[in-house]
């Protein structure tokens, strides 16, 4: 399941249940941004949670001290706002996947080209699907996570464009139900998203265009 939980700026006591509804709900990887008060100690805490039915990951990584510490509290993945090359050739040096951050076509062929597992192309929702598509044609090859204000009612038309992942934040982990602790709401909302994904694969099979590209 190629889609990415973006938790940001939430409080450590909230890890635990939303580890437990994501899996329940089908995701099967959540990353966990640095710029988070106590990022370390919920990367440690959700790694330590998830055991194999979750994969755990770092975000907003822009320096190497970051990479360190975040790897060091169990992350499994590095995800970048923008293309870093030290941050990117470090990650491939010790095999950890990485997901950097790029919109322009210049940015994604460097991402690309110096390792990226996926490149994330972000803000998707600025240009929207149209654009996206128009960055397939010449590069078909490079594995795109469209990540930023996408939610279940528009993920079919990026997949259709091609898209062969998603990163999603605040469409997920909306703060009113984050306050109002409601677990369930989110478990719903996680299994609404897998569902979109594997519908909208399922007619992109359908109408003969190209599947996503394996990760």
């Amino acid at each position: 399941m190629p889609l990415v939980a973006i938790l940001r700026g939430q409080r450590t006591e909230i890890i635990a249940p939303v580890v437990q509804a994501l899996t329940e709900g089908g995701f099967t990887a959540l990353e966990i941004t640095m710029n988070s008060p106590a990022a370390i100690e919920q990367i440690r805490l959700a790694s330590a949670l998830a055991k194999d039915h979750l994969m755990i990951g770092a975000g907003t990584v822009i320096k190497l001290a970051d990479l360190d510490a975040a790897q060091a509290a169990g992350a499994g993945f590095i995800v970048t706002p923008a293309v870093v090359p030290e941050v990117i050739s470090e990650c491939i040096r010790r095999g950890l996947p990485v997901f950097p951050g790029a919109f322009t076509p210049t940015e994604i062929l460097q991402a690309h080209r110096l390792g990226a597992t996926m490149v994330k192309l972000f803000p998707a929702h600025r240009l929207g699907p149209d654009y996206l598509r128009d960055l397939k044609a010449p590069l078909p090859h490079i594995h795109l996570l469209a990540t930023g204000g996408i939610t279940p009612e528009t993920l079919p038309e990026y997949v259709m464009a091609g898209a062969d992942g998603f990163g999603i934040g605040s469409p997920l982990f909306e703060p009113h139900r984050l306050d109002a602790k409601n677990w369930a709401w989110l478990r719903a909302r996680a299994r609404q998203f897998c569902a979109a994904w594997e519908s909208s694969i399922n007619e992109r099979s359908r109408s003969h265009l190209p599947q996503p590209l394996a990760t």
